[in-house]
């Protein structure tokens, strides 16, 4: 099996303060051990003093010492998607009263492994009904869109008091340089990446990344395009993906151009 995430976690690992109540847990994250995407986990700091936890990484004791300066109440841990769920067993041992929040066939996908043993999910986005209610302290301070009609069933934040969207695999915005600028070669050290690095940038136009979400990344076009419109209808600034730099300010400009074409009323493209 290729190795996706670097040996030795704590040594490339990027921890930094994006805004006071939120951190990022930024590092080397290899596509088919190859294509340098980059991973990113991203904390939150609740008003009420809780923590959620979106897109965890590996629990380096770095890692540790954040959560804990932060009060250790880690109650809430997010797989925003199908893919993005490898750490939250480590995650779920260290803090078990902790509630996770995952897309739906996430649960019944791990049980295939024989690594995982988990409880039921408590908190499950589904295609049809309404979606769950989490908590008071949660609830007044995100907005959930959950995308099912992407590939991988994307579960998007908006955090209101930050004005900040956090997103898995909806967006890219490689190179990823915060995640490898530990690394001795950097983020586009091979030709893989280099080839990827068009569809899965916000280059103006992003004409490979609206192709590669309007031709691959899609199951439904119309439920997708339901679900970007009212994402587009948030008031955000900031966009921290899971995968290549953090979007630091003017992010829902960058957001509308990309899905510019769902955004549209003639969306017949090539």
């Amino acid at each position: 099996m290729p190795q996706l995430f670097p040996a030795n976690p704590s040594a490339s690992m990027v921890i930094r303060n994006v805004t006071p109540n939120i951190i990022t847990m930024s590092l080397p994250f290899a596509r088919f051990g190859i294509v340098r995407f980059g991973a990113r986990g991203t904390l939150v700091k609740l008003a009420t003093g809780s923590l959620a936890i979106f897109s965890p990484v590996s629990m380096t004791p770095e890692v540790r010492e954040v959560v804990q300066a932060q009060g250790g109440n880690v109650k809430y841990i997010i797989a925003p998607d199908m893919e993005h769920h490898l750490h939250i067993t480590a995650w779920k041992n260290a803090f078990p009263e902790a509630a996770i929040l995952a897309p739906e066939g996430l649960w019944e996908k791990r049980q295939k492994n024989s690594e995982y043993n988990d409880a039921p999910f408590q908190y499950v986005f589904k295609k049809e009904g309404s979606p769950p209610t989490i908590s008071e302290e949660f609830d007044a301070e995100f907005d959930i869109e959950y995308v099912h009609a992407h590939g991988n069933r994307e579960i998007v934040a908006l955090h209101r008091p930050s004005r900040t969207l956090i997103e898995a695999d909806l967006l890219f915005n490689l190179p990823a340089t915060e995640q490898y600028s530990k690394t001795k070669d950097g983020s586009t050290a091979n030709f893989l990446t280099r080839l990827f690095l068009p569809a899965m940038s916000v280059g103006n136009p992003p004409t490979g990344q609206r192709r590669f979400i309007w031709y691959l990344a899609t199951t439904d076009r119309g439920a997708f395009q339901q679900s970007i419109r009212r994402i587009i209808r948030w008031d955000f600034d900031r966009l921290i993906p899971c995968h290549g730099d953090v979007i630091e300010t003017g992010a829902k400009e960058v957001f509308q151009n990309v899905f510019a074409w769902f955004l549209q009323e003639d969306h017949e493209h090539v």
